[in-house]
C-alpha cells in the first residue's frame, strides 16, 4: 500500500533485510531474554531521554498596538468602544434594542470577563481575533464567529459574535474559566467562497515563518480500505471499484462479508487497517502562530493547495504541545446570503441588512409548514418532519429546533418529551424545584450544555468554573479519580439542599448522560441567525434565494435540480443558460423574478473559462456565431463546445437547435484566430430532427445537473397512473386505511446512528418531495435495489402526523423495485 503497486511488483521497494520492521516489546524480551537487564536498561534510557513538549510551547506574537499602550489596554479600548456601540454608553442610556434589565446586566458582565482575560493572558489573542474579524468587515467578506464565544459579552462587544450573551443569559465559564488550562476556543465562520483571502492576510500579516496550517489525519475507512487492500492483492481497478462498491456508505464490512461480494482476504486485511491513519490532509481551518519559527516547534511542509504550508501534526497534537490554534471555517451559507443581497440589490434596487433583518409571522409560518429546502440548518429530513410538530414561532424556538435534531437530544430522549410538552401533551415537571431556574426555558427536558453548568449552580452551589469542570469531566476520556472527586462534592452540595439520595442519584444520573450529547446553545444561537435570515430571503425573495445557493455549490443538503425544482413551485421562472443572455454565475431576469442559469454550470466549463466568455462578451460584445466564440476564446476545447451546445446555449442567441449546434461545434472546433474566418467546412447544419422533450430533459440534466422544466417523472406520469401510483402532492389526501404506491427519483439515502438500522430515503417527483422509511428487514431484502437504484417505485402504508399546512407524510415501504427513467441523477447518500 505505501508504494502504491500490487504484491507482484513490491521487490525494488523491500527493505535489503528481511527482519527490517518494529518489534513489539513482548518480542524484544523474548529476543534478549539471554542478556539480562538489557531491555529494562533500554526502557531507563528512554525515560531519561523523553522530552517534556510543553517546554517548548510557544507564544502568540506581541499584537502590535497603538503607541503607549498595552495588549490589555488596547483590548479594553476596543471593547470599550464595541459595547457602547452595541449595550449603550457606561452609565446610560441604554441603547434603543436593550432592555433596562439587561443593560443594568451588560457593563458589569463586560468588566468582569476582562478581569478574568487580564488574569489569564489572552488580551493578544482575543486582538488577533478581533483583527481577523476586522479584516473581513474592510473587505466586505460575511463572518461570524460561533461554539462557545457567543457566551462572551466580550466578543459580542467586538463584533465577533452577534449573539449577545447579556441578553440571552449565557455563561462565560463555557467558554472561558480561571481553571482553563488554554486558551479559549474561537471559531469564525466564513463565506466559503473568500476564506483564501483570510487565510492569506493571516500568512501576510504575521510572516510565513511564524504561521502554518493544522494537519488532519486522515483515516481509513471501509471502502477506501478494501481498494487499497485488493489494489496490494493485485486485483484490477475495476475489480477494487466492483468490491469497493459492496460496501454501504456507513461502511458495514459484515454485510459486505455476508453476501460474498468481497474476497475473503480483501476483507480480513481491510478490517485491519480500518480506523488507522492513511494519509495526512489539511485541516479544514486552523492556523496557528507563533512568536517563534514554528518549524523549531514541529517540522512544517508544503501544502498540495497554492501557497499553503502544513505542520506534521495533527490538531490534538498540536494543543498537547501548546501551539495556539485559530479555526477559520468556510460556510457556504455566508457565501449564499451575500450572492442573494447582492442579486437583491442590483435587480431589486434595495439593501437587505442582515443585522436588521425584521421576525415576521409570516416567515414563521413558512418554516411551520416545512418549506425549507436551502434554508440554513433545518432543510434535512429530519428536521422537515420535526418543524411542523415544532411550530416554531419565535426566535428561540429556532435555537431549539436546530439544537433538537442531533444525535445528542434523540439518543437522550429529548425529542418527544419537548415537542409533547411544546404542544400541551404532557405537563412540564421537574426533578426538584431547584431544577426550575436552568430547565425552565426548554420546559424542564435538557437540551443544551450551558444548562447542565447551571443546574450544578442550582442544586449542589458549584461556582461557574467548577461547573465547567464538572462538564468536562463528564465527558469522554476524562480521568476517573477527578469526576469522582466533582461527585461527592456534587452530591454533598445537593445534601446541603435538601435533596434526597434517590433524587440525587436520579439528577446525577441525567446529568451525567446528558453532558455527553448536549448541544452548546451559544453554538444553536449563533447557527439560528443564519436560519432565520437565510428563511427570510427564501420567503420574499424567492428567485435571488435559488441564483444564490447554485451560485454557491457545492453546498447544502439538496441538489441544484431539487433547489430548480422547488423555486418552480413558488413560481419562479427557471431559464437555461445562454452564451449572450448569461453571466458565468447564475443571475436574475425579468426585474428579479426570474433566475438565469450561469454559463459555469456547463459541464466541462468551470468558472474561470465562464468568466473568460463573459469578460470578451462585456469586452467587444455579443457573439455572432459559434465560429466567433472559438476565434474570441481559442481555449475552448471540441469536448467543452459539444457541452456547450448540449446545454442549449446557442438556442436563444442564435436560433440552433441542440442538434444543429452539436453538429456546428464539431466543424468550428477546427478555427481559431490564426486562420481565415468563414472558411470551416460543416459549419451550417443540414435539417435535423429536434429533440424530444425527454431528450432535452437528459441533455439538460447531463450538461447541467439541471433540468427547468422536465422532472424525469413527468414523461411517465401517464404509466405511474395506470399502474395506481400516487403523487407526492396526492399522498396529503390519499386514504389511510390502504396501501399506496409511490414512485420518484432517490435524492438521499441516510441512515443515522440513531436509527437502530432504519434507512430513510427521499424521493422526488414533479409535484414534490416524499419521505420513505426503509426498515432494516425490508432494507435487507431489497439491499441491491434499495442501495443502487437511482429511481424507485415504493409499496407502503402511509403515516400522517398533523393537518393542513402542518401535515407530517412518511410512507413506510414494504417493497421496493426499480423505476426506469430515461434520464436520472446521482443521489446524495449518507451524508
Amino acid at each position: 500500500v505505501r508504494a502504491r503497486c500490487s504484491l507482484a511488483e513490491i521487490a525494488p521497494w523491500l527493505p535489503a533485510a528481511a527482519g527490517a520492521h518494529l518489534r513489539s516489546g513482548a518480542e524484544q524480551a523474548r529476543r534478549f531474554a539471554r542478556y539480562p537487564g538489557a531491555v529494562e536498561l533500554a526502557a531507563e534510557v528512554g525515560r531519561a531521554a523523553a522530552f517534556d513538549l510543553s517546554l517548548v510551547a510557544p507564544n502568540l506574537p506581541p499584537f502590535a498596538c497603538p503607541p503607549g499602550r498595552d495588549e490589555m489596554q488596547y483590548l479594553r479600548e476596543v471593547v470599550e468602544a464595541g459595547a457602547t456601540a452595541r449595550y449603550g454608553p457606561r452609565g446610560g442610556p441604554p441603547a434603543a434594542h436593550m432592555q433596562p434589565e439587561h443593560f443594568a446586566r451588560a457593563w458589569p458582565t463586560i468588566d468582569r470577563e476582562l478581569r478574568i482575560i487580564a488574569d489569564l493572558g489572552f488580551a493578544g489573542y482575543f486582538l488577533v481575533v478581533w483583527d481577523l474579524v476586522q479584516f473581513c468587515k474592510r473587505n466586505g467578506i460575511f463572518c461570524q464567529g460561533r461554539g462557545s464565544a457567543a457566551n462572551s459579552a466580550v466578543c459580542y462587544a467586538l463584533g465577533v459574535t452577534n449573539a449577545d450573551a447579556v441578553s440571552l443569559g449565557l455563561l462565560f465559564e463555557r467558554f472561558l474559566s480561571p481553571e482553563r488550562d488554554g486558551p479559549p476556543d474561537i471559531d469564525i465562520d466564513i463565506e466559503s467562497d473568500r476564506r483564501e483571502e483570510v487565510i492569506q492576510y493571516v500568512y501576510d500579516k504575521h510572516g510565513r515563518h511564524h504561521t502554518a496550517q493544522v494537519a488532519n489525519v486522515i483515516t481509513y475507512r471501509s471502502r477506501s480500505a478494501i481498494r487499497d487492500m485488493a489494489k496490494a492483492l493485485g486485483y484490477s481497478p475495476g475489480q477494487q471499484d466492483a468490491f469497493a462498491k459492496q460496501i454501504d456508505g456507513w461502511g458495514n464490512l459484515a454485510e459486505a462479508a455476508a453476501e460474498g461480494g468481497v474476497p475473503e482476504p480483501v476483507l480480513e486485511m481491510a478490517r485491519q487497517i480500518e480506523d488507522a491513519p492513511r494519509h495526512l490532509g489539511i485541516h479544514s481551518g486552523g492556523m496557528v502562530i507563533c512568536d517563534r519559527p514554528v518549524i523549531e516547534v514541529c517540522p512544517v511542509e508544503w501544502g498540495r493547495m497554492d501557497r499553503r504550508s502544513v505542520l506534521q501534526w495533527d490538531k490534538d497534537d498540536c494543543a498537547r504541545v501548546g501551539l495556539v490554534k485559530f479555526d477559520l471555517l468556510g460556510l457556504g451559507m455566508l457565501s449564499a446570503l451575500r450572492y442573494a443581497i447582492e442579486l437583491v440589490h442590483e435587480h431589486r434596487g434595495y439593501q437587505i441588512d442582515l443585522a436588521t433583518i425584521p421576525q415576521e409571522d409570516a416567515v414563521y409560518e413558512m418554516l411551520c409548514r416545512a418549506d425549507t429546502v436551502g434554508v440554513f440548518q433545518i432543510e434535512s429530513r429530519a428536521q422537515m418532519a420535526t418543524l411542523p410538530r415544532l411550530q416554531p414561532r419565535t426566535f428561540y424556538d429556532l435555537v431549539v429546533e436546530i439544537a433538537l435534531i442531533r444525535p445528542g437530544p434523540i439518543q437522550g430522549g429529548s425529542v418527544h418529551p419537548y415537542i409533547r410538552r411544546r404542544n400541551g401533551q404532557e405537563p412540564v415537571t421537574y426533578l426538584h424545584p431547584l431544577l426550575e431556574n436552568s430547565l425552565a426555558k426548554t420546559l424542564g427536558v435538557p437540551l443544551f450544555q450551558e444548562q447542565l453548568m447551571q443546574m450544578a449552580i442550582d442544586v449542589a452551589g458549584f461556582t461557574p468554573a467548577e461547573s465547567d469542570e464538572l462538564r468536562q469531566a463528564m465527558g469522554a476520556k476524562r480521568s476517573a479519580a477527578r469526576m469522582e472527586a466533582l461527585r461527592e462534592r456534587l452530591f454533598a452540595g445537593m445534601q446541603e439542599r435538601g435533596i434526597t439520595d434517590e433524587t440525587a442519584e436520579q439528577i446525577f444520573v441525567k446529568m451525567k448522560a446528558f453532558a455527553s450529547y448536549g448541544f452548546p446553545e451559544s453554538h444553536s444561537v449563533s447557527f439560528a441567525y443564519l436560519v432565520y435570515a437565510s428563511a427570510w430571503i427564501k420567503y420574499h425573495e424567492p428567485a435571488a434565494f435559488c441564483a444564490a445557493l447554485i451560485k454557491a455549490q457545492p453546498m447544502g443538503f439538496w441538489s441544484p435540480h431539487t433547489l430548480v425544482q422547488d423555486a418552480r413551485r413558488h413560481d419562479v421562472t427557471v431559464r437555461p443558460p445562454d452564451l449572450n443572455a448569461s453571466l458565468a454565475a447564475p443571475t436574475l431576469e425579468d426585474g428579479g423574478a426570474s433566475v438565469r442559469l450561469g454559463l459555469a454550470s456547463v459541464r466541462g466549463i468551470g468558472l474561470p473559462l465562464a468568466e473568460q466568455i463573459e469578460a470578451a462578451r462585456r469586452a467587444d460584445g455579443p457573439y455572432r456565431t459559434p465560429e466567433d466564440l472559438v476565434r474570441r476564446i481559442p481555449v475552448l476545447t471540441q469536448t467543452q463546445l459539444e457541452s456547450l451546445a448540449t446545454a442549449g446555449v446557442f438556442g436563444e442567441c442564435f436560433g440552433l437547435d441542440r442538434r444543429r449546434a452539436l453538429w456546428a461545434a464539431g466543424a468550428v472546433a477546427q478555427s481559431r484566430p490564426g486562420r481565415l474566418p468563414g472558411v470551416v467546412t460543416g459549419s451550417r447544419p443540414p435539417r435535423l430532427p429536434g429533440l424530444t422533450p425527454v431528450e432535452e430533459s437528459i441533455a439538460d440534466l447531463w450538461a447541467t445537473g439541471v433540468s427547468p422544466d422536465g422532472h424525469p417523472t413527468r414523461f411517465v406520469r401517464e404509466e405511474l397512473e395506470r399502474l395506481g401510483v400516487t403523487t407526492a402532492a396526492g399522498l396529503t389526501r390519499a386514504p389511510l386505511d390502504r396501501r399506496v404506491m409511490v414512485a420518484g427519483v432517490v435524492t438521499h439515502r441516510q441512515r443515522p446512528m440513531t436509527a437502530q438500522g432504519t434507512t430513510f430515503l427521499s424521493l422526488e417527483d414533479e409535484t414534490g418531495l416524499m419521505n420513505i422509511v426503509v426498515s432494516k428487514g425490508c432494507w435487507t431484502r431489497h439491499r441491491v435495489v434499495a442501495r443502487t437504484a437511482t429511481a424507485l417505485l415504493v409499496r407502503g402504508s402511509l403515516e400522517r402526523v398533523g393537518e393542513g399546512e402542518h401535515l407530517v407524510v412518511n410512507v413506510v415501504a414494504e417493497t421496493l423495485e426499480p423505476l426506469p427513467l430515461a434520464a436520472a441523477m446521482p443521489s446524495r447518500d449518507f451524508r
